[in-house]
């Protein structure tokens, strides 16, 4: 899949502030300073499409961006920082926890963790809280051009094998960076995929935006599944209907 056009569409406070539901949406959330912004703008294309700001926190809204017409990508406000909810074992913002719990045309989520940190309390937390949830998401490893291949490697594996006793499948996992682009193709393979499993057209492009050339089928990577034992909440939606 390319990107042709990325546009910024509107932000809200709150999930009854937000869009129209009727375009699938793909959520980026991590912990502050996590590379957040920087990966957004890598992915669509665009340097700018969203703000850079060495402040952590800043991103204090719901940010959505309409990509080719069709579907959004949605910035979520960074967790560790801004103000924040205690609550069900995670801290992050009460707006972004209305948001994954009930937009029901959420595709998948982005879950952006700094491969050059061991694995942070905050960022399990989250992950199980999206696990206990039924949000479905994928792990995004950021950063991986700022440590050695070694190390980022070793907190990936630390990271996953914190998880792991959560889950009957783990979740699929990413590594990224925004420096040297690595990692963009296969975000938007994901995204694609998931697309025309919803039952939206793609666009054909021959080439993308950035002159790179992405396959036209990949293998659909499995959502993360329920943490074991957990009971299953009604009111997700099924991740295949068409929007």
């Amino acid at each position: 899949m390319n990107i042709s056009s990325a546009i910024f569409e509107s932000s809200a406070p709150d999930l009854e502030s937000c869009p129209d539901e009727s375009l699938p949406e793909f959520a980026f959330i991590g912990r502050s300073n996590v590379g957040k912004s920087s990966l957004l703008n890598m992915l669509s294309g665009q340097r700018k499409l969203a703000r850079v700001s060495p402040t952590p926190g800043f991103t204090k809204l719901i940010n959505f961006f309409i990509m080719n017409n069709r579907w959004r990508l949605v910035d979520l406000p960074g967790y560790g920082f801004a103000q924040v909810a205690r609550k069900d074992s995670a801290r992050f913002n009460e707006a972004v926890t209305h948001y994954l719990q009930h937009r029901p045309n959420l595709c998948c989520v982005l879950a952006l963790i700094d491969s050059s940190l061991p694995p942070q309390k905050i960022d399990l937390e989250f992950v199980e809280w999206m696990a206990r949830n039924t949000v479905p998401f994928v792990l995004v490893f950021t950063k991986i051009d700022t440590s050695t291949p070694a190390k980022a490697a070793k907190n990936i594996k630390a990271f996953n094998d914190r998880i792991s006793v959560w889950f009957e499948i783990p979740p699929e996992t990413f590594s990224t960076s925004a420096t040297t682009r690595h990692g963009r193709q296969e975000l938007l393979d994901l995204i694609g995929k998931s697309l025309k499993v919803t039952g939206q057209e793609i666009p054909e492009e021959s080439s993308s935006p950035t002159g790179e050339d992405l396959p036209d089928s990949v293998e659909t990577p499995a959502p993360a599944r329920e943490v074991k034992n957990r009971k299953p909440k009604s009111k997700r939606p099924n991740p295949a209907r068409p929007w």
